[in-house]
């Protein structure tokens, strides 16, 4: 074998690793991305031994208290443990988003599964993502907030409707792709009937892309929590979520400023946690 080939070949070998979607979520963004959520869903599902206070519960005298040994992040203005109350809200937050995106995920996927069989539906449906794109998110859980009332149902349903048109398309432009692929139109030829070809063929391939979708889309629903919380028309008090945490410090940040930022710090680290992973897998799809 010449230099050149050998060359050649570890070249290719290295490109295939790099490739590799669990080598990338094993080092370098991917890593850091997993090491960052991991974090934050262990203090979330072990809140109970992290923190000895009800979230709920007001403490008899502890009013805005700085932090301290008993209260790692002080307390609010209703006598509550602020540590107690962000770890209650990670809980919370990631119920929301590990429900709405698998759903709104399924969906959207399945529809634009199913509209690449027929022109006509395909058409459709491209239309109808189209109007649900149209609104903003946060218009849309407004609407929805005026009628059926705020709460965590509110979050999950405009979570969904905001990731249905994303995976459909993304699932549809995969599926245009890989069909124009030798290896599907010789099934084809040989007589496999189109739901045979896609389930073979055509899914198998388009895994990686909506996996990076799957991630990317866990960090616009961390956000999108947060935002309607803040506004008012997600979770309602007093039950915590980051985002109604925050917006309930605004008016005692000079007393406690950690009221804020402990939240802060929460939703900052989910959301770049998921981005990095995302950013991770992508670039492993591309080296592939």
């Amino acid at each position: 074998m010449t230099r050149t080939q050998v060359i050649a070949t570890s070249s290719v070998a290295q490109k295939v690793s790099a490739g590799s979607p669990l080598r990338a979520l094993g080092r370098g963004q991917g890593l850091a991305g997993v090491l960052l959520v991991a974090v934050v869903a262990l203090a979330g599902v072990f809140a109970g031994l992290l923190s000895s206070y009800d979230p709920l519960a007001q403490i008899p005298g502890a009013n805005l208290l700085g932090p301290s040994a008993q209260h790692w992040l002080g307390t609010d203005h209703l006598n509550r443990d602020v540590a107690a109350r962000v770890l209650a809200g990670i809980r919370i937050n990631l119920l929301i988003v590990l429900i709405a995106v698998p759903v709104g995920a399924a969906i959207g996927s399945l529809i634009g599964l199913v509209a690449t069989a027929h022109p006509i539906a395909d058409v459709t449906v491209q239309r109808l993502f189209d109007l649900i794109l149209a609104f903003p998110t946060l218009i849309l859980g407004i609407a929805l907030a005026a009628i059926a009332g705020p709460g965590w149902h509110a979050v999950v349903i405009v979570i969904i409707a905001a990731e249905i048109p994303l995976f459909g398309r993304q699932i549809r432009a995969a599926v245009l792709t890989v069909r124009e692929q030798p290896f599907v139109e010789a099934s084809e030829v040989i007589g496999a009937d189109t739901w045979w070809t896609l389930r073979k063929h055509v899914l198998p391939n388009v895994i990686e892309p909506l996996a990076v979708q799957f991630a990317l889309s866990l960090s616009i629903a961390v956000f999108i929590e947060g935002a309607m919380s803040f506004i008012g028309i997600g979770v309602v008090a007093p039950q915590p979520s980051l985002g109604s945490l925050i917006a309930a410090s605004i008016a005692n940040l000079d007393a406690n400023p950690w009221i804020a930022i402990g939240p802060l710090v929460v939703v900052s680290a989910l959301t770049l946690g998921f981005l990095l992973i995302a950013q991770a897998l992508g670039r492993a799809r591309r080296l592939a």
